[in-house]
């Protein structure tokens, strides 16, 4: 629990320095916007992530397939 606390910590450091570096610095470069557009991405996923059955909306299985069919 520390330790992954920690983790995310650092990790969060070296992001917020990526984003200051590529803000502030014009020697930055490839690097820190890797690092900033992969953080960034990492930060939307658990938004998206979603047990289908959990979902709200979810569509059933086979639904689409009964639909196409006809099945009604």
């Amino acid at each position: 629990m520390i330790a992954r606390r920690g983790a995310a910590l650092g990790l969060g450091a070296v992001w917020w320095w990526a984003v200051v570096r590529l803000a502030v610095s014009p020697g930055a470069g490839a690097v820190e916007g890797a690092v900033v557009a992969g953080g960034w991405g990492l930060s939307l996923l658990p938004v998206h992530c979603v047990a289908k059955g959990r979902a709200a909306g979810a569509v059933a299985v086979g639904r689409w397939r009964a639909a196409w069919r006809g099945e009604w």
